[in-house]
Order: C-alpha cells, then structure tokens, then sequence
C-alpha cells in the first residue's frame, strides 16, 4: 500500500489557501479514480482506492500544518507503511506558480509541514511532490502569500487544469517513474510565470 499525504491546514475558512494545494491534489485524485469516502482516522481524514494497480491511502491531516507529521506517522505505522512508499503533496515557494517537481528526500526548506514528517518518521527518505505557488518576490510578504486564497484568475489560468493532470498522471507516480509524471504533467504547463 502507497501512503499519500496531502498537506494543509483544515479549518474550512483555509480550503482555498495556497498553503492548502496539497488537499487539492489529494482530493483531485479520489475524485478521479473513485476512492472510498473521507472518513476520520489517524487524526485526519483518509479516503482508500486503487490508482492503476496499487492501494492507495489517500490523507489529509487536521493537525495543522505544523502537526502533520504525526497523523502521518499514525497512518504509516498502522498500516506499516515505509517511508519510500510514502508520499507528500505540497506547496512550494521555490518554484514557479504550476511547476511541479518530485523528488525523494532532502531538506525541509522551511515548510513545517515536511520539517514535522521528516521528525515524526525519523528521516526525511519520503517522495515529496512539490507544487509551485511561486514567490511574492519580498520576504515579508511569504506570510500573507503562502496564507492566502488562490485567485479566481489563478484557479482559471492554471490551477485547476493543474490539479486535473496531476490526478490523470497519478499511476505513473504509483508506479514509481517520477520523471513521466513530471514530464506529463509539464507537457500541460504551457507559459505561466
């Protein structure tokens, strides 16, 4: 079984954050490929299916951000998931606004929802899919950005049609090939910032 976590925080005032991207691509791929119901377990809520071949757990923590990794750890150990089979779904500052990049491992550059995984599963071994929200371009205004609602221009110019081909290329992730699902899912791009 594959453990995929997406991360955000869950008040219902926070859906469209950016901060919150991770639970949108988690909840594109139960609506694609049909998963069970969200239901409440390990201090989250978690929905089951299939995405090609494999089982997949699909998790949304309601710990908040800074918390998530111990509903991810409670997921991993119940069902004895190891870290390489896990994997995380979040923003990115880093990178362009639509630009996705998965990677295994590394650093927490400062997101607290990976720095809480790396703690609670005692190694930062675990995928990330990292989605670009882009950068305010000024310090001071990380905050408000990363905290802030996705706008309607945003949702029509990329976000959306985003979310969708990363839940159509989700079984080349499943299957372990990261680099098809980042070139399929780029091959969607297009010119955004």
């Amino acid at each position: 079984m594959l453990l995929w976590a997406g991360l955000g925080n869950p008040e219902p005032s926070m859906r469209r954050q950016r901060h919150n991207v991770g639970f949108m691509a988690v909840d594109a791929i139960a609506e694609r490929y049909g998963f069970s119901p969200w239901r409440n377990r390990f201090k989250g809520e978690v929905a089951e299916g299939r995405v090609g071949t494999h089982r997949v757990l699909l998790l949304r923590p309601m710990t908040y951000m800074n918390l998530s990794g111990t509903s991810v750890q409670e997921a991993a150990a119940f069902y004895k998931i190891a870290p390489e089979q896990i994997t995380a779904f979040h923003d990115e500052l880093d990178l362009a606004a639509g630009k996705v990049r998965v990677k295994r491992g590394g650093g927490a550059a400062g997101h607290n929802g990976l720095r809480s995984m790396d703690k609670m599963l005692g190694t930062p071994e675990y995928w990330r899919v990292r989605i670009g929200i882009g950068h305010p371009g000024a310090k001071e205004r990380v905050h408000g950005w990363v905290l802030g609602n996705f706008t309607e221009a945003e949702r029509q110019d990329w976000l959306d049609t985003l979310l969708d081909k990363m839940a159509a290329a989700a079984p080349l992730l499943a299957d372990g090939q990261p680099e098809k699902f980042m070139t399929q899912v780029a091959l969607s791009e297009g010119s955004k910032g």
